[in-house]
């Protein structure tokens, strides 16, 4: 379902506004995720297991939205599927992502891998369904 420019996109350390189902009253609200787009067309994400995860139990889907920063030309993806939770691969998705996001990987990174990895953390695969472009 990606063209070669949203690959191009994808693999850019860039933040990714996840969005998922609120609950009760509370108006759907975005947070920042750092991402992968996996060799299947999937894109990866993980997270603490905390209300976000219950709520993705409740209702499997998501969005994602991705965009070029400001001062280059406008191009974004955005993204709309089913999102499915794993035990595996948490950890080392994680670690990767570190390693494309952080600019150095110091004893304050590590540390926060650590907790992670003790925490529990989950991956989130989001299965594309839809996928919505722009680019000048």
């Amino acid at each position: 379902m990606f063209t070669e420019q949203d690959l191009a996109l994808l693999a850019r350390p860039l933040y990714a506004m996840l969005t998922i189902a609120p609950r009760g009253d509370r108006w759907p609200s975005p947070r920042p995720v750092w991402f992968e787009a996996g060799d299947d067309g999937t894109l990866q994400m993980f997270s603490e297991p905390d209300g976000k995860i219950e709520r993705i139990r409740e209702q499997p889907r998501a969005s994602v939205v991705v965009a070029a920063p400001v001062g280059e030309p406008e191009h974004w993806v955005a993204v709309e599927g089913t999102i499915t939770l794993h035990d595996d691969g948490a950890y080392e998705l994680a670690a990767r992502l570190g390693e494309r996001f952080w600019a150095t990987t110091g004893p304050e990174q590590r540390k926060l891998l650590e907790d992670w990895r003790n925490s529990g953390i989950v991956r989130l695969v989001l299965h594309p369904e839809k996928v919505n472009r722009f680019s000048v």
